[in-house]
């Protein structure tokens, strides 16, 4: 008797010392695949036939009613599709970080129209916050101006998450890197890279959640 319980407690410790080291691996795997995910989309170059209805520059922070310099690179960046006839119209997303203060997507509005971008060419939502719902919010305004397809602008590392949740909105949409970036110094970069990584990471996990919940409320 006391043999068949210990052999039973050992088991029950290899069963669930492999449980944890399979766990262990399968989240590291994730990981790993996600840094390869974050690192090649943010490389790739947008085909030079490819073309779009519209750019969709990512909210960056604003400097009362100027662009910080990451958001100021997306801006330029999405205006060279916009004169190089890749894209017919910009949409410009985020909202202000408090009362009172100019929204990104305004900021980016005004900048872009100094550019001598036409303001009928310019769409812009003026409340998100976060990635997620910089694309969420514009959703209506592309069925309501008819755009089917877009290139999401943005830093390149910022881009793997974007295109996860364009898709998951069911958004078409090529993702275009800036060319230049304030986290092109070694250091920052890998940190852009690290710090992209454990969001989109953090992103498929409350997807497979979402999807496990709704899967137990179903059985």
């Amino acid at each position: 008797m006391v043999f068949s319980l210990t052999r039973s407690r050992n088991g029950l410790r290899y069963a669930l010392l492999r449980g944890f080291l399979l766990s262990l691996f399968l989240v590291s795997a994730t990981f790993a695949y996600c840094v390869w995910q974050v690192w090649h989309i943010g490389n790739q170059t947008l085909a030079a036939d490819a073309r779009a209805d519209a750019a969709v520059v990512l909210g960056a922070a604003a400097w009362d009613t100027r662009p910080s310099p990451v958001f100021r690179e997306r801006i330029n960046h999405a205006l060279a599709l916009y004169q190089s006839g890749r894209v017919e119209k910009l949409v410009f997303t985020g909202g202000s970080p408090k009362p009172g203060f100019m929204t990104e997507a305004e900021v980016g509005r005004r900048y872009a129209i100094k550019q001598g971008v036409r303001s009928r060419d310019i769409i812009f939502e003026n409340t998100s916050r976060d990635t997620y719902h910089n694309l969420f919010n514009i959703r209506p305004l592309l069925r309501s101006h008819d755009i089917q397809t877009v290139v999401i602008v943005s830093d390149p590392y910022h881009l793997a998450r974007a295109a996860a949740i364009a898709d998951d909105l069911g958004i078409n949409a090529y993702t275009s890197a800036t060319p230049t970036s304030r986290y092109s110094e070694s250091r920052k970069k890998r940190e852009f890279l690290m710090q992209e990584s454990y969001a989109l990471f953090l992103y498929y996990g409350s997807k497979l959640a979402d999807d496990m919940l709704g899967w137990l409320r179903i059985s």
